[in-house]
């Protein structure tokens, strides 16, 4: 099968011409569409084709195939379905090779196994898997071989002749080499130094390998200009745009129409052979690794962590990884950075709350008061770090995204102390519910993008910056706000935020004649402050470490953000974790009171302590986090953030189950000044499910 991509160039060079490679998404604009598309695709002339597999969060492409995916999926299209085209494909005639493109959540669902054995006996002949990095992708690409299937691997501007050696030696097809730094899309202008990337690729992987080129190919005068310099073209979103502006029935004439003009009318289509499966192998050993990567901090925690990402990331994440050791490495830096502590306002106040512990009758409850940071939140420490980290690079320029705001208000806060460009990537919703938030951030000189994609809350305010951040990754650096993302995100993020755990250990000690508290409870949504708090207790097995999620609607419905509850490991965002993903390993739309914990994913190293045991989870509703929200405002004089008020409710059930002699710390994590609005809002529907009956009055005066 893979022979046949290798046959097709071979073809191809000896009737002096460059193979077209067209690229459409399965099951767009509708299931029935893709049959004709792929049929006519081959009478045209199209040399191979590559089939989408739509994903829900694809983060390396842009607003085309964005939205082709999304209606694709909105149709009905699965894994299945797709190989399931395919098969129905080759019944059909279509004998050109066809390779199929997508993420790895959905193939690592399907079981990779499974799937490249149903993909060879369908008639595939080879995969790029865009988010599937050579290093991560050793048991895969064995598979693929085995299979007599192609891995056809990622190059980019970016990528090193280090990594283009590797690259070369394990592609035995072809090579895509992508033209520019960014997302996908169809472009007026071919990108320039295309020459000078593909020489050097052919210099550094050898002249036998052929390179097909894409990104932004749209006419017959891209299709020359590059196959000048490549052995093949490669053409997407282009064709993906006309098949979606075409009517019913049209269709497949349409895109017959369009390779015509880019092939020209005087080409004469060449036959390809019959396509035979491929053999099915169930060997699982695996192969050596490809690359041999050094790392002074592990990027796995277990099974989970790690790099998935595109290869145009994978420069920036190096040096973003060599930064970070070489500034936490510096005492320079950590004079530095500890310098600002008095502008943030550690140590952060660390007090017991006598009422609150009254109302639980139980353990000792304590808290950790990182509210009172500067911006209201323990945002601050992580920012100013990042800041910090990216003036040493030499970053002018800094992007984050945000779900509650208080990120967004502590980057854009970091960013004006140091003179430096913001722009913050936020859910539209979440701008809406959080519009007091979003006018801090541009009191402070902050650009606000309202992100309108999927649910238009966190998830999708953090595929955005990633998108944003892969077209501009010379001059910009992404400060990730929470503990999320490939490596070196969720060790970079836990390392500044461990301040608060450790500070606590400390406060609580000198308090408490040297001793450790029985527990310590927080909030989870993406994990910045819970593997803050938790990181510097880990090896006190001792002390519990609980951690409470969004229950949203309850656990019973599909409107929550419980991650760790209930949710299955998989691959989002870069990195492998535990994600809430349906049977296709699409992620899940989630919900919750709070915008800071909406978000269907997880940091790598709270998913390795719910499978070692060292960390327990549970879900608080949104009623229940109103609940803790009301406490702790009535009890103690402290409005909490939304997000804190679950970890409130969260420590006060679990102070009840234990005895008054104990102790436990629960991390206020923010203010909940940006919440009143949010409140207001659901009170009428939540108030009675807790027995609070209060309502927003605009005029007070007015009320009787």
């Amino acid at each position: 099968m893979s022979a046949l991509l290798k046959q097709t160039f071979e073809n191809a060079k000896k009737q002096d011409r460059k193979v077209l490679v067209n690229f459409i998404t399965a099951g767009y604009p509708t299931i029935e569409d893709t049959l004709p598309i792929l049929k006519n695709m081959q009478s045209a002339g199209v040399d191979i084709i590559e089939l989408g597999i739509p994903f829900s969060d694809p983060i390396a492409d842009g607003p085309t195939i964005q939205l082709a995916n999304n209606i694709a999926l909105d149709n009905g299209i699965t894994v299945p379905k797709c190989i399931d085209l395919v098969k129905q494909a080759r019944a059909e005639g279509v004998s050109v090779p066809i390779i199929l493109m997508g993420y790895y959540n959905p193939i690592l669902k399907y079981d990779e196994v499974k799937f490249v054995q149903d993909c060879a006996a369908a008639g595939v002949n080879g995969f790029i898997i865009v988010d599937l990095p050579p290093e991560e992708a050793i048991k895969f690409r064995s598979l693929c071989l085995r299979n007599e299937l192609s891995y056809v691997p990622l190059v980019a501007p970016a990528t090193t002749n280090e990594r283009l050696k590797v690259l070369g030696e394990i592609a035995d097809s072809f090579i895509y080499v992508v033209s520019k730094m960014g997302t996908t899309g169809a472009s007026k202008t071919v990108s320039s130094g295309i020459e000078e990337l593909c020489a050097r690729v052919s210099s550094v992987v050898g002249k036998d390998i052929p390179l097909a080129v894409g990104f932004g190919v749209s006419t017959r005068e891209h299709f020359l200009a590059v196959g000048k310099v490549a052995d093949g073209v490669v053409i997407g979103s282009k064709i993906v745009n006309l098949i979606g502006e075409s009517q019913p029935g049209q269709r497949g004439k349409v895109t017959y129409d369009y390779v015509k003009s880019i092939l020209g009318e005087d080409y004469k289509v060449q036959v390809s052979p019959v396509v035979a499966a491929g053999k099915a192998s169930t060997s699982t050993e695996d192969a050596k690794p490809i690359i041999e990567e050094t790392h002074k901090y592990n990027p796995r925690f277990g099974d989970f962590g790690g790099q998935y990402v595109p290869e145009a990331l994978h420069s920036c994440l190096a040096e973003l990884e060599r930064g970070f050791e070489s500034a936490v490495a510096d005492p320079k830096f950590w004079e530095e950075f500890k310098a600002l502590y008095s502008y943030i306002g550690r140590p952060s106040s660390f007090h017991k709350a006598e009422r609150l512990t009254e109302y639980a009758g139980g353990a000792q409850i304590w808290l950790k008061r990182e509210d009172l940071n500067h911006t209201g939140s323990h945002k601050i420490n992580n920012a100013l770090a990042q800041v910090l980290i990216a003036r040493r690079l030499g970053k002018k320029k800094i992007i984050a995204e945000t779900g509650a705001g208080q990120h967004g208000v502590a980057t854009a806060t970091a960013c004006a102390k140091f003179g430096l460009e913001c722009t913050v990537f936020m859910g539209a919703e979440d701008v809406r519910r959080q519009a007091l938030n979003v006018f801090r951030m541009r009191i402070l000189g902050a650009k606000v993008v309202a992100v309108k994609n999927g649910t238009q809350t966190l998830r999708d305010a953090t595929s955005e910056a990633f998108r944003f951040w892969v077209s501009n990754l010379e001059t910009t650096h992404y400060v990730v706000g929470s503990a999320i993302g490939p490596h070196p995100y969720p060790t970079l993020v836990r390392t500044f935020q461990s301040v608060i755990g450790q500070e606590t250990k400390e406060q609580f000690k000198a308090l408490n004649n040297g001793k450790l508290p029985n527990a310590v409870v927080a909030c989870v949504g993406g994990g910045s402050n819970s593997t803050g708090m938790f990181s510097p207790f880990e090896k006190d097995l001792e002390v519990k470490m609980l951690g409470v999620e969004a229950g949203g609607d309850g656990l019973d419905t599909d409107r929550h953000s419980a991650t760790l509850t209930a949710g299955l490991p998989g691959v989002f965002h870069g990195v492998k974790t535990y994600v809430l993903q349906d049977d296709d390993g699409q992620v899940h739309d989630t919900h919750s009171v709070s915008a800071g914990l909406d978000y269907p994913g997880v940091g790598p190293e709270l998913a390795f302590w719910k499978s070692t045991g060292r960390a327990e989870f549970i879900a608080a509703t949104d009623a229940q986090a109103l609940h803790g929200f009301k406490l702790l405002s009535q009890l103690e004089g402290i409005i909490p953030a939304l997000e804190s008020s679950h970890a409130i409710y969260g420590g006060v059930e679990l102070a009840k189950t234990l005895p008054k002699e104990q102790h436990i710390v629960i991390n206020v994590s923010g203010r909940g000044d940006k919440d009143v609005q949010s409140v207001a809002e659901v009170l009428p529907k939540l108030g009675p499910q807790i027995d609070w009956d209060l309502r927003f009055e605009a005029d007070p005066s007015k009320s009787s």
